[in-house]
C-alpha cells in the first residue's frame, strides 16, 4: 500500500510539472488547467492525511497493552490509570523512539474540576459562585477539606470510589509535580529515546493521568507503514461515562477494530455492553475479535478449543459470523524478546516452550491474524481508494494527451482549416455547456428534496413529542428516582449541602451513562444511515446522466477525427461518487465530539 501510495504521489507530481511546463508556453491561457491542477493539489493532500486507524478496544484485564507490545515486539506501553482517566495512546511509525505527551490546559482542568463540583458545599465565606482556580492554594485547601467533611460511605459507589471525588482528588494530589509543566496554554512534552520509558509514569499513576490529553507514541522498529495508527483505547469499562464518550469519539474515526477477549474471563457482561454499543454506533462490520490465551489457566489444547468455540458463538448473538483469532500475545511477547527478558520470565518462556500443543496452536492462530490484517490493510477498501485515485490521475493524463494532440493538430494546419476545427470545438463546446447546465439545475433541485427529506428525519428523530430520541432523555430525568434509602438515615447527622452534592452526582452519572450508553450510539447510527441516504441519492441521480456523458464525449472525437485529427483516448467509466469520508475530510465536516 505504501509503496503504491508513494508510486501516486510521484505521478502526481509528474502531472503538475506538465502544467508547468505548458503554462510557460507565451500567450497560453493557463486557466484551461486550473480544474486539473484543483484535482492534483486535492489527491496529494488526500494521498498524504490518508491515515488507516486501528483500535484495540476490550474490558480491564483482558490483555489490550500486552497485545500491542506483542505486535511492536517490546514493553512500550504500560497498563492504564483506572477508572479517573481514559487515555487513548496512538502510535506511529517514525524515525526515532519518542513520547509526545499532551497536557490539558490551566482553564481545562479548572472547567473539568467545576463540573466535577456541582454543588459541593462551599466552606468558609467563599461563596459557591466563585470561580474554582487550583493554582490557588486557599482553593485547594478548602477543597480538600469539603471532600475530607463528605460521608466515607457516600463516595463509594458499585464497589469503588464515586467518579468525582476521585477526579478531583487526583488533581489535588498531582498539582504539585505537574504546576511547572501545565501552563495557559496546552503543553506537549518529549521524551526522546534513552527518556522514552519515563512516560510510563504519567500513564500508571492516577495523579498525573488526569493531567493529560493524549499520547502519542513514536516508534522506529514499528511493522507498520507510516500511514498506519495503531491506537490502545483504556476505559471501555471504566465507571465513568465520559470515558466511553472519548472511546466512541475515536471509534468513529477508525477504519476497523480489534477487540481483545481474555481466556482466563471469557466473554463478560462487560463486553456484552460495550460491543451492544458498538452495534448500535453502526460500526460492527469492521472488527475482529482477539482471544487472549493465558497458557497458565487451562490444561489441555482441547479446553482453549472449547471455550474459543463458546465464545464465537456467544459473540455470533451480536455479529454474525464473526472473525475470531486464538493465540498467545503473552507468549508473542516473550518470544520477540528472548534475549532481552528477565530471568523470571525466561523461565516462564522457557516452561512454555515444552508445551509443544500450546505453542503450535497460539503460533498457527497468530499467523492467522497476521495474514488477515495484512489483507485489511493492503487490499479490500485501502487498495480501491488508491484505484479511485490512480482513475483520477488516468482521466487527467488523458485530457492532456489530448489537449497536445489537438494543438498539434491544429498548428499543422493552414489558416482556414485551423478555423474551420476551432469553430466545431467551440460550436461543441457550447452543446457541453448547455448538458452540463442541464446536469447542474437537476442535481440542484435533487439537493434541495434531498435536504428536506434529511431536515424531515432530524426533526422527526429527536421530537420528543412523537418518542423521538429526546424523548427517552426526559422520561429518564422525569421518572428518576435517586436511592433516598442510602442518605434518609444520614440526612439530620451531616451537612445537608453534602448530601445534595452526593445525590446530584449520582444522578448526573445515571444521566452521562445514559447518554454514552444509549444516546450516543444511536445519534451515531442515524448519523450513518443519512451518509448512506444521501450517497444513495447522489449516485442515482448521476446514473442517468452517464450515458450522455459518453455520448457527448463519442461526438467530440468523432467531429475532431473527421477534420483529420485522431485523438487518442479511452471511454470515460461511470461516473463514481467520492468516499463520503474523503468528502467529510475535505470540506472539514465533523460530529462535535461525544465526551462534550
Amino acid at each position: 500500500y505504501n509503496s503504491l501510495k508513494n508510486e501516486l504521489l510521484q505521478i502526481n507530481q509528474n502531472i503538475l510539472s506538465l502544467f508547468s511546463a505548458a503554462e510557460s508556453i507565451p500567450e497560453l491561457n493557463v486557466q484551461f488547467f486550473d480544474d486539473w491542477k484543483k484535482i492534483c493539489i486535492e489527491t496529494e493532500k488526500q494521498l498524504s492525511d490518508d491515515i488507516i486507524k486501528i483500535a484495540v478496544v476490550g474490558t480491564i484485564k483482558s490483555g489490550k497493552s500486552t497485545f500491542v507490545n506483542s505486535l511492536l515486539k517490546n514493553d512500550y506501553l504500560k497498563r492504564g490509570a483506572g477508572v479517573v482517566t481514559s487515555i487513548v495512546t496512538k502510535i506511529r511509525k517514525g524515525r526515532q523512539l519518542k513520547a509526545n505527551l499532551y497536557f490539558k490546559s490551566w482553564n481545562e482542568i479548572n472547567t473539568d474540576m467545576e463540573q466535577a463540583m456541582v454543588l459541593l458545599p462551599p466552606l468558609r465565606e467563599r461563596s459557591i459562585n466563585d470561580g474554582f482556580d487550583i493554582r490557588q492554594e486557599k482553593d485547594r485547601i478548602d477543597l480538600q477539606q469539603i471532600l475530607g467533611s463528605l460521608s466515607r460511605k457516600h463516595l463509594i459507589a458499585d464497589n469503588s470510589r464515586n467518579v468525582n471525588s476521585l477526579l478531583l482528588t487526583s488533581y489535588l494530589k498531582g498539582y504539585e509535580a505537574v504546576k511547572e509543566i501545565i501552563s495557559e496554554d496546552s503543553t506537549t512534552m518529549q521524551y526522546d529515546e534513552n527518556l522514552f520509558a519515563q512516560h510510563r509514569s504519567f500513564v500508571g499513576d492516577e495523579s498525573l493521568s488526569v493531567y493529560l490529553k493524549d499520547i502519542e507514541l513514536e516508534i522506529d522498529s514499528v511493522r507498520f507503514d507510516s500511514n498506519v495508527e495503531l491506537a490502545d483505547c483504556q476505559g471501555s469499562d471504566s465507571p465513568n461515562p465520559l470515558h466511553i464518550a472519548m472511546i466512541q469519539d475515536y471509534l468513529l474515526l477508525t477504519h476497523f477494530i480489534i477487540y481483545i477477549v481474555s481466556s482466563r474471563t471469557g466473554l463478560r457482561q462487560a463486553d456484552i455492553k460495550f460491543l451492544s454499543m458498538i452495534r448500535k454506533m453502526g460500526i460492527m462490520d469492521n472488527i475482529l475479535f482477539i482471544i487472549n490465551c493465558d497458557f497458565s489457566e487451562h490444561e489441555s489444547i482441547e479446553d482453549i478449543k472449547s471455550l474459543a468455540e463458546r465464545i464465537k458463538e456467544e459473540l455470533s448473538l451480536l455479529k454474525t459470523d464473526p472473525e475470531v483469532h486464538c493465540f498467545s500475545a503473552l507468549y508473542n511477547l516473550f518470544k520477540s524478546q528472548k534475549t532481552r527478558l528477565p530471568e523470571k520470565e525466561k523461565q516462564r518462556l522457557l516452561q512454555w516452550e515444552k508445551e509443544a500443543a500450546f505453542i503450535t496452536f497460539s503460533d498457527m492462530g497468530t499467523s492467522q491474524f497476521e495474514t488477515s490484517l495484512n489483507h485489511k490493510l493492503t487490499q479490500r477498501r485501502y487498495t480501491l481508494l488508491l484505484k479511485n485515485h490512480l482513475e483520477r490521475f488516468g482521466v487527467i493524463a488523458s485530457g492532456i494527451s489530448n489537449w497536445i494532440q489537438l494543438n498539434h493538430g491544429v498548428l499543422t494546419k493552414d489558416a482556414q482549416d485551423a478555423d474551420k476545427i476551432i469553430a466545431k470545438i467551440k460550436q461543441h463546446q457550447q452543446k457541453i455547456k448547455k448538458l452540463t447546465a442541464v446536469i447542474k439545475s437537476t442535481l440542484d433541485g435533487g439537493v434541495r428534496k434531498i435536504k428536506h427529506e434529511l431536515r424531515s428525519d432530524i426533526d422527526q428523530f429527536f421530537n420528543f413529542k412523537y418518542g423521538g430520541l429526546l424523548n427517552d432523555v426526559i422520561q429518564f430525568i422525569r421518572n428518576y428516582k435517586p436511592p433516598s434509602s442510602i442518605y434518609e438515615k444520614d440526612l439530620k447527622a451531616s451537612n445537608f449541602s453534602g448530601l445534595m452534592f452526593m445525590v446530584f452526582q449520582e444522578f448526573k452519572q445515571a444521566l452521562d451513562s445514559l447518554m454514552a450508553e444509549n444516546i450516543n450510539p444511536e445519534v451515531i447510527r442515524f448519523m450513518r444511515e443519512e451518509e448512506k441516504k444521501v450517497k444513495a441519492f447522489l449516485e442515482s441521480n448521476t446514473d442517468p446522466y452517464d450515458l450522455l456523458v459518453q455520448d457527448a464525449f463519442a461526438e467530440y472525437g468523432n467531429i475532431v477525427g473527421d477534420l483529420g485529427i485522431n485523438l487518442s483516448y479511452e471511454m470515460p467509466e461511470k461516473i463514481k461518487m467520492k468516499d463520503i469520508d474523503s468528502i467529510k475530510r475535505l470540506t472539514g465536516l465533523t460530529l462535535p465530539p461525544a465526551v462534550a
